[in-house]
């Protein structure tokens, strides 16, 4: 499996599991923040897996 193939798979995933993926996502970014600080930086983290996940076809580095 190429990664074009597993990336594809993950953002199937994504859509049919969003609600509970995000979830996790949540609760992953609130331990961190207790653990390590850097709020900004894990709030920049967790959005750009939740947008990846959503299915956006945008590439790496592109703007919307």
């Amino acid at each position: 499996m190429g990664f074009g193939e597993f990336k594809d798979r993950l953002q199937d995933l994504g859509k049919e599991h969003g609600d509970k993926i995000e979830q996790g996502l949540d609760k992953a970014a609130e331990a961190a923040k207790e653990k390590f600080g850097h709020e900004d930086q894990i709030d920049n983290a967790v959005e750009k897996g939740k947008e990846f996940l959503g299915g956006d076809d945008q590439g790496p580095g592109e703007q919307r």
